[in-house]
């Protein structure tokens, strides 16, 4: 083949005779050309027009990743409502208990679990448009090692230390009893967290989206008879809708495990065996789980942080429940740019994991323009509603007045906090969470909870300052983001990707297939070169000699 020839290729494929026919095989990925286009005339025309088709085009791809996520977080919403309900059936007490335990196993469980699970993301995202499938499958399995091994103290915590420190904190004694006794039939969902965080990333980060969204429609069909089994029939009481909301996460794990197992998702990645791999090479996973943990745990405490002040402002009763009646419209919200953070991080790095910076910073960019237009959308919701959104949960005037009072500070916030979450996504995508935990630490604690306490207190703007101080979080936030989004330097993240993606254990299923055929059939020699860099960084090449 003549040297011609060989610049028209994209790969080069060539063979020399060596001992016993041998053959030399290496690959060598493609990169990503691009080709300037002059800006003049019809030329530079045609060239807007073709960027605008291509950013619509991506609009579009992380919409449809987006949208079965949507109805994925509103069917959970759902879940939590209909848990509710049955407490509240139960009486006040059983409600405020089984309020107190929801929000306090939130604080030390669940958020820390759902934090260090986001450390998989961009390693599968990342991964999967590498095609380095194995890597997912040995993620996939740290992760749950890790989230089990987290469980355990933190089941302990809850079993041992809850009531001593509700009780501490001048917690009524007849709630803190029932606060323990829902949070100790509530430690068996620890386990199955453990399960479903990561396989809902390990699906999320292949572009699977739907099946999960049906497994969870399903589960929520069983949840309604399975609460009025345990509540109505039965008689558990408190520890029945804990025991039903395990019982609806158990189903949702069950459907989950059958859909993979029936469609054959898991064989692309290497299956579910176990091998001693997944015991080694989690420098990178903790690099990643650990402010993953931290940026979520952040967010998540600051609403928890609120409603304590709230019981030391004028009217702590009515704030009390606003709050609760504004956290609970703020976490519906949530649900949207939250799915759409999710989108946006699997393109990301999906595109960056293939060596496709350019197409990386597209879906960032296009991601962080959906996140404004949502951020939009919401304000307008919150604003529109306002005098008849808090009737619905309430006839009290005075919890009315100040939830329609606030709601539209509410809408506000959202106007950052769609771009914000978004831009989180594209951090996640990017490998770069910690920078995400320095970002809501800043903003959050830094900015927004000294302006909060400040305007509640000493400016005597009551309940309203607390969410002045949240405006103020969300938008240092929004503030800090964009100029570090648009700063990135995408190649040098690509690269960084091709690194993340070469761990130990990173080879594709495929190509070990392909070694292993070409083998048996004509004794091809493989080479993998290996560069150890800390746990080591395996890359495969493609070599063609003449």
């Amino acid at each position: 083949m003549s040297h011609q020839d060989n610049n028209k290729n994209k790969s080069l494929s060539l063979t020399a005779p060596l001992l016993d026919q041998h053959v030399i095989n290496v690959t060598i990925k493609e990169k990503e050309v691009e080709v300037p286009v002059p800006p003049l005339g019809k030329k530079h025309k045609h060239a807007t027009i073709n960027s605008f088709s291509k950013s619509l085009t991506e609009a579009g791809k992380i919409l449809s990743l987006a949208t079965p996520m949507i109805l994925t977080g509103l069917l959970l919403y759902l879940r939590s409502m209909i848990s509710m309900l049955f407490l509240g059936r139960l009486g006040g007490l059983a409600l405020a208990g089984g309020s107190l335990a929801i929000g306090f196993a939130n604080i030390t469980g669940y958020s820390v679990l759902s934090g260090l699970a986001m450390g998989m993301e961009p390693i599968c995202g990342q991964a999967f448009g590498a095609k380095r499938h194995n890597l997912l499958r040995l993620t996939l399995q740290r992760t749950i090692l890790l989230l089990l091994c987290v469980s355990i103290p933190i089941a302990l915590f809850w079993t041992y230390c809850m009531r001593p420190i509700l009780l501490l904190c001048g917690q009524d004694e007849s709630i803190s009893g029932a606060a323990q006794q829902f949070i100790l039939y509530s430690t068996p969902d620890l386990l199955l967290q453990s399960f479903l965080h990561p396989l809902r990333i390990y699906l999320r980060t292949q572009s699977v989206n739907l099946p999960l969204t049906l497994c969870a429609a399903l589960a929520i069909v069983l949840h309604l008879p399975i609460n009025y089994l345990f509540v109505s029939v039965l008689g558990l009481g408190i520890r029945g809708v804990a025991l039903a909301s395990c019982c609806a996460n158990l189903n949702l794990l069950f459907f989950l495990f059958v859909y993979i197992l029936f469609s054959g998702v898991h064989k692309r990645t290497g299956g579910f065996s176990l091998s001693t791999e997944c015991f080694k090479g989690w420098g990178s996973l903790l690099s990643l789980a650990i402010p993953s943990c931290v940026c979520v745990c952040l967010e998540w405490w600051w609403y928890e942080i609120m409603i304590i002040l709230c019981g030391l402002l004028l009217n702590p009763q009515a704030t009390v429940a606003s709050m609760g009646i504004l956290i609970q419209t703020t976490s519906l919200i949530y649900i949207f740019p939250s799915s759409l953070s999710f989108g946006v991080s699997t393109r990301v790095g999906n595109e960056l994991g293939a060596n496709r910076p350019k197409k990386a910073k597209r879906a960032a960019t296009v991601g962080m323009v959906c996140g404004f237009v949502l951020g939009m959308l919401a304000f307008g919701f919150a604003t529109a509603v306002r005098n008849v959104w808090a009737s619905m949960f309430t006839v009290d005037p005075a919890i009315i007045s100040l939830t329609a009072a606030v709601l539209p500070i509410l809408g506000a916030c959202e106007l950052g906090n769609c771009p914000q979450t978004t831009g989180c996504g594209v951090l996640r995508g990017s490998a770069r969470p910690k920078v995400g935990a320095y970002i809501n630490l800043g903003s959050f604690y830094g900015v927004g909870m000294p302006v909060a306490v400040a305007l509640a207190f000493w400016c005597r703007f009551d309940f309203s300052g607390l969410w002045f101080g949240l405006l103020f979080a969300q938008f240092t936030c929004v503030l800090l983001m964009i100029p570090m989004i648009r700063s990135t330097d995408w190649k040098s993240q690509a690269k960084r990707a091709q690194l993340l993606t070469g761990g130990a254990g990173a080879v594709t299923v495929e190509e070990e297939k392909a070694v292993k055929g070409k083998k048996e059939k004509s004794g091809v020699i493989s080479i993998r070169v290996v560069a150890e860099s800390g746990e080591g960084i395996a890359k495969s090449l493609c070599m063609y000699t003449n």
